[in-house]
Order: C-alpha cells, then sequence, then structure tokens
C-alpha cells in the first residue's frame, strides 16, 4: 500500500512538471545564458612573475582568486579576455596539485 501511494504520488508529480513549461531548467538557462553572452573588447592579464616573491600561503590565495575570477567570468553576460602570463613556478605546482582541470581553460 505504501509503495503504491508513492508511486502514485510520483506520476502525479510527473504528470504536473510536464503540463507547466519547463522555465526552471538550470542547464539549459546556463546553456542559453553562454549562447546569448556577448564578448567583451576588454583583456584581463594576470602576471603571476611575481610567485617567488610569495610564501606558499600567499600563492595559494592567488590561485584561489584565479579560479574565482575564471569561474565568474565564465557566468558573465560580456565575458573579457583572461590570460595569465609568466604561469610557472609556486603557482604552476600548486595548481597542479590542487586543480588539475585548469590545463583545460580556455
Amino acid at each position: 500500500l505504501f509503495r503504491q501511494k508513492r508511486k502514485e504520488k510520483r506520476q502525479k508529480r510527473k504528470l504536473e512538471r510536464q503540463s507547466k513549461p519547463d522555465f526552471s531548467n538550470e542547464g539549459n538557462d546556463r546553456k542559453r545564458m553562454r549562447k546569448e553572452a556577448v564578448p567583451s573588447t576588454l583583456r584581463l592579464i594576470v602576471d603571476c612573475s611575481f610567485d617567488d616573491l610569495m610564501v606558499l600561503k600567499d600563492v595559494k590565495k592567488l590561485h584561489k582568486q584565479i579560479q574565482r575570477c575564471y569561474a565568474e567570468n565564465r557566468k558573465a553576460f560580456h565575458p573579457v579576455q583572461f590570460y595569465l602570463t609568466s604561469h610557472g613556478g609556486q603557482l604552476k605546482s600548486n595548481m597542479n596539485e590542487n586543480d588539475k582541470g585548469w590545463v583545460n581553460w580556455k
């Protein structure tokens, strides 16, 4: 009896979802937002050549800030061209350890 009621509830919710227009699907909204994004002519360049003057704690903070900038830029309606220069040393090794996906960044 319990299983049957649960199954009926699921079917009822499924029918309700099908009857409503699906505007709340986040995946489609993100894709739609990304397609509608108009690239900006601005360029953002982060010079990482000074990481040898930083302690490891500061390098980790810089890594987090770069990740955040990249993520927010991807979501932006007018994304800027984002460049990292002189990327090596402590920062590169920290990014390789903690965030292997950075090599796929565009």
